[in-house]
């Protein structure tokens, strides 16, 4: 255990950090303008810290010694190398918040503002906790990759097995459709403001499939990432290598925290701040329209139809 915290800790500490130093002036200015475009921040960088932890404590030195060498071109080289999952992993999970954060950040820039802060920025104390959620919710969702990276090369280095072609073909298809609904939405919601149509909700594309095939599209590729991640720890190396004895207890204690991920993201979707948004606000709105309730009663809330 103690080794999975010194793989847990510093990346959560840097998140807390990160969010933070973006909170202070948001609350104070009462904008949630860069809220999205921190969290993608914090992911890419959280990743970042996590593939350089294991060269920092191998290298004998202080972490923000180590670190500020690094940034100066100086730092230690990576101990014992980098596996293929090391790079993919960390790599797809910043693809995903780059694009997320970017799209985000953007549609809040056209539309002014994100509705889901509208009653809590100027609320001081309820705003800092929707930031001190961000850096959980980055240290949650990452944990996957923070567990692979925490295990050296050495301990991973193997042929591609069935879990690594399963969990990154599932990422895949989560980030596309992901991707494919949101640019759906933007286009009906730019056709809307130039008059194009006059329709009020969206029902057609993947959304004729699915009410949030977005939200779909994440939790499956955080299911993706976690079950690459828990295939490849449950191998006896891996296993030693993060403080196990190789037995059940190990293999159930890193798949546990590798499905941490899509659980907690599935649970901030659907319980929290996605699908119970979103719908309070569409029910309001359109609640008595005959069209409305039917397409919600035709389309699954979730997972896509196939026909």
């Amino acid at each position: 255990m103690p080794l999975l915290l010194r793989a847990l800790l510093p990346p959560l500490s840097a998140a807390l950090a990160l969010q933070a130093a973006t909170a202070v002036p948001s609350i104070a200015a009462q904008s949630d303008r860069v809220y999205d475009f921190s969290g993608a921040v914090t992911y890419v960088a959280v990743g970042a810290l996590s593939l350089y932890l294991p060269s920092i404590r191998a290298a004998g030195a202080p972490v923000l010694s180590s670190l500020l060498a690094a940034l100066r071109g100086r730092g230690p080289p990576f101990v014992g190398g980098l596996d293929w999952r090391h790079v993919a992993m960390t790599g797809v999970a910043g693809v995903w918040a780059v694009r997320l954060g970017s799209y985000l950040f953007y549609r809040n820039l056209v539309q002014g503002g994100d509705s889901r802060f509208a009653d809590i920025k100027a609320s001081p104390p309820k705003f800092a906790v929707a930031f001190l959620f961000q850096a959980l919710w980055v240290t949650i969702c990452l944990t996957p990759v923070l567990l692979v990276n925490a295990a050296p090369r050495a301990a991973l280095a193997s042929g591609v097995v069935a879990t690594d072609v399963l969990g990154l073909g599932l990422w895949a298809a989560g980030f596309a459709t992901e991707v494919v609904a949101d640019a759906q939405k933007s286009r009906w919601l730019r056709e809307r403001r130039d008059k194009v149509h006059d329709e009020e909700f969206l029902t057609h594309g993947l959304f004729a499939r699915s009410r949030f095939p977005n939200y779909f599209g994440e939790i499956t590729l955080w299911t993706g990432l976690a079950t690459a991640a828990a295939g490849i720890l449950a191998r006896k190396p891996a296993q030693l290598a993060l403080g196990f004895t190789g037995g059940w207890g190990g293999v159930a204690a890193t798949t546990a925290l590798s499905y941490a991920s899509p659980a907690f993201a599935a649970f901030l979707l659907l319980k929290v701040s996605g699908v119970p948004l979103s719908e309070a606000k569409y029910d309001k709105r359109y609640g008595d329209r005959k069209d409305y309730q039917e397409w919600k009663k035709n389309t699954n809330q979730l997972i896509p139809r196939l026909s």
